[in-house]
């Protein structure tokens, strides 16, 4: 397609050149000049074909003549280009101090002053020098305002000083004038102030700019939501704040999680369980189903019925098996609570069902069984091994470490074929 454009301009070109020749050939034109005695006869298209062939020649020599003095500038450039690179490269390394003085030196070349003071200001508050980051940051502004600004709020929030950082940015903010990162940084900053109503308006612009991808701001999203119910000062304002969030934002475990936990806290047990619940049939978590073995609530017997009849699809959750082996203790099945936790824990070891299965033999009296899941858990929180327990205590004469595996299905309820 392209060559049939070149060719199509090109026969433009000649046609126009061909009755250009013979409108000029009819009338040439005549250019007379006389300066000083000395007389010159010529036609008008000879005169400009002189004209353009003297600028081409002065243009030439001029460069010729300015091409010794220009050697040092163009040396200045090419030095300055080479250590803005080897600066992003030691910034991106990890060699700050290197990245810090090739960028400084870099910063002289005015077409390079922006990109090399603000990397430069990267590179100090990375070394944790803050002030000389600062210092930087302001020669910046003079010349990329808004990045230097965003920067600077970033170099805030990382020196401990977050209520500055929003600060800084809420004028912009305030007149939807802010730059994608400079949203993420207002976030970012209104979290660590506390202030999580500011950080739940910079979700939207976050959100339409796209800069951040779904996963990226899925996570954003989910932690400040996440510290917005956990700031809730009561059931009323955690309800209002519930309702107002959109379908979207509801769903995420981590979410739900939060509103349960906070719900239960102020004695909204039953909301707690209901939201739980919805998301769980929407999509298995389990986070959710430890949270669900924890609430408080009287329908406890008919929770652990539920509970029980999701066994059937995922068998070996030992979230599952954690929150069954706790609603089985809080309700005095000290056997069948051991049965459920010591499979979770033939699983995955975790503190919390060590802890559970120490309530479970507190509960039967054993102290010292008790004593040792309680040393357990508290060593698996600490990241150290834990110590087995006693096999003639144990239901059957032997702690079961096979886990079992009834009939496993996907997300979608479909039984997988076994390997």
């Amino acid at each position: 397609m392209k060559v049939w454009r070149w060719i199509l301009l090109l026969v433009i070109i000649a046609a126009i050149a061909a009755f250009g020749w013979h409108w000029v050939a009819a009338d040439p034109g005549y250019v007379l000049v006389r300066f000083r005695g000395t007389t010159a006869q010529t036609s008008l298209l000879a005169a400009v074909v002189l004209l353009l062939l003297a600028w081409a020649a002065i243009t030439v020599l001029w460069r010729l003549a300015r091409w010794p003095f220009g050697a040092f500038s163009r040396r200045h450039r090419r030095l300055s280009q080479q250590r803005l690179a080897e600066g992003l490269v030691a910034l991106m390394e990890g060699r700050h101090g290197d990245a810090e003085r090739d960028l400084n030196r870099a910063s002289r070349l005015d077409t390079l002053r922006g990109p090399a003071l603000l990397a430069a200001a990267e590179a100090s508050s990375r070394r944790g020098e803050h002030g000389r980051a600062l210092e930087s940051l302001d020669e910046a502004a003079q010349v990329a305002p808004r990045a230097a600004r965003v920067l600077r709020a970033r170099v805030l929030r990382r020196d401990g000083r977050p209520a500055e950082a929003l600060t800084l940015l809420t004028p912009e903010a305030d007149s939807s004038n802010l730059s994608p990162g400079g949203w993420r940084e207002y976030a970012l900053a209104a979290l660590a102030s506390g202030d999580t109503r500011r950080a739940r308006l910079a979700l939207e612009p976050l959100q339409k700019s796209g800069v951040l991808g779904a996963r990226g701001y899925n996570a954003l999203e989910t932690q400040v939501l996440v510290a917005s119910l956990q700031a809730a000062t009561d059931g009323a304002v955690l309800n209002a704040l519930w309702s107002q969030l959109p379908k979207s934002q509801r769903r995420a475990p981590a979410v739900v999680d939060a509103y349960a936990r906070k719900a239960a806290g102020f004695g909204l047990a039953l909301p707690a369980m209901d939201e739980v619940e919805s998301a769980l049939r929407r999509e298995w978590s389990p986070q959710l189903v430890e949270t669900y073995g924890m609430l408080a609530g009287d329908d406890l017997d008919a929770r652990l019925r539920r509970a029980e009849g999701w066994l059937d699809g995922h068998p070996n959750d030992p979230s599952l098996l954690l929150a069954l082996g706790r609603m089985c203790v809080r309700l005095s099945l000290w056997g069948k609570a051991r049965q459920y936790l010591e499979r979770s824990l033939a699983l995955v070891s975790s503190a919390s069902a060590w802890e559970a299965l120490g309530d479970s033999y507190t509960g039967q009296g054993d102290a010292t069984l008790a004593q040792r899941c309680y040393r357990n858990a508290i060593a698996m929180a600490r990241g150290d091994n834990a110590e087995p327990l006693p096999v003639t205590n144990v239901i059957g004469g032997r702690l079961d470490t096979r886990p079992i595996a009834i009939e496993e299905r996907d997300a979608h309820g479909v039984p997988r074929l076994r390997e």
